[in-house]
């Protein structure tokens, strides 16, 4: 009775764990395919219309220390509820406003709670899941996580939308919604003694260290992968429309973001080969850059193709990169340097895409937003030739 107790209590933080990675990247995800009908309704600017997509991500990079503050006050499982709550509350209200000024405010504040949710999550897995099952609640958030990105951006046009009308207001709160349940039970599993709770050592030095290379290393490449991978989602229906291409955005949608799930099922088998080396990071990286470059120099199906390779080889990269600090240094040291990596590179990967829109904006091209986000990220290649690691 005990083991079948324990199986449970294993399966019931699984899954909420999965459901909880699922709302760190849908409620961003779910713009990009959005993007021609809420513009139908504000008449956006390529520059507005992309930082409904970018903003968030810039709130992931400025809301990291207000989650790490309130890990430390309120501790990892009320964080993590209030700060999903403040998600689906803002993610829905997205949908009923006709304020532009407040779909902004609204934007970002939802990009605040997600910002708090990604640090709250490895906090609690010691709570939920002893030692041996640490690993295995990283990968099952990280697969929710591209999941949720797959479904927000992938699933959304071809199959929430013609349920709900065609109305983009309504799969807006349709999506948001279930979000509630999740915070509910977040509260259900039973929680672990947590032995670090009256640890005063080095309480000053949660802040990043900036003068530590691995840092700038792991977040510029970060940045890269991320960049490539949210402006992409930004101005590919952009980019599909210029080339008088709108028959194929929700294909384009569908695929861009299965690819990151493909990533993650591939990386299940690969992760113990190629975690830490240097190889797999330049192989992902080139891959990536030659998926974007393939995007902008073919059209049709082709391009798809290229799209999809692009995503899928940043996904590799994405996680490449974050299971890379536990493997650099032990625990808070390595905490400290995933904070101050996923810091930089949520910076550069809002104002990197949002350069490109006001580049697209003066040209009247949008596939040059796309053509900026391929010149910028190339130093990453030789940031991953040079990384110091094995092969």
């Amino acid at each position: 009775m005990h083991l079948t107790s324990d199986k449970a209590r294993v399966f019931l933080a699984l899954t909420l764990l999965w459901l909880l990675g699922l709302y760190l990247r849908l409620p961003i995800l779910v713009i990009p395919p959005l993007a021609p009908f809420i513009n139908a309704d504000f008449q956006l600017s390529q520059t507005l219309l992309g930082s409904l997509t970018t903003l968030p991500v810039l709130m992931l990079s400025l809301g990291a220390l207000i989650g790490s503050l309130a890990i430390m006050r309120l501790g990892a499982r009320n964080s993590l509820a209030l700060a999903l709550a403040l998600v689906a509350t803002t993610s829905a209200a997205r949908g009923l406003t006709d304020s532009l000024t407040l779909l902004i405010l609204l934007t970002l504040l939802m990009g605040l709670g997600i910002a708090i949710m990604q640090p709250s999550l490895p906090a609690l897995l010691p709570r939920w899941l002893d030692g041996k099952k640490l690993a295995l609640g990283t990968a099952v958030y990280m697969n929710g996580m591209l999941m949720g990105e797959f479904l927000g951006a992938g699933v959304t046009l071809p199959v929430l939308m013609p349920l709900l009308e065609g109305s983009w207001r309504a799969t807006l709160i349709a999506w948001s919604l279930p979000a509630f349940l999740v915070v509910i039970a977040t509260f259900l599993p039973r929680q672990r003694e947590d032995t670090s709770s009256h640890d005063k050592v080095d309480e000053v030095h949660w802040l990043p260290d900036w003068k530590d290379p691995f840092l700038w290393r792991i977040g510029l490449l970060l940045a890269s992968s991320a960049s490539l991978f949210f402006g992409t989602n930004a101005y590919l229906g952009s980019l599909l429309e210029e080339r008088g291409e709108m028959q194929r955005l929700e294909a384009a949608f569908f695929w861009f973001n299965l690819a990151q799930v493909a990533a993650s099922l591939a990386m299940l088998a690969l992760a113990e080969r190629w975690v830490a080396r240097r190889g797999p990071l330049i192989l992902s990286t080139l891959c990536s850059l030659l998926g974007m470059l393939g995007l902008l120099l073919t059209s049709g199906w082709i391009s798809l193709v290229f799209a999809f390779l692009l995503s899928f080889w940043a996904g590799i990269l994405l996680i490449l990169l974050v299971a890379l600090p536990p493997q650099l240094l032990p625990g808070k040291q390595a905490g400290r340097l995933a904070a101050g990596a996923f810091t930089l590179a949520y910076s550069l990967s809002f104002f990197v895409p949002l350069l490109g829109g006001s580049l697209a904006d003066w040209t009247g091209q949008p596939s040059h937003a796309l053509w900026l986000l391929f010149v910028l990220s190339l130093p990453a290649l030789w940031l991953a030739w040079r990384f110091p690691l094995k092969h």
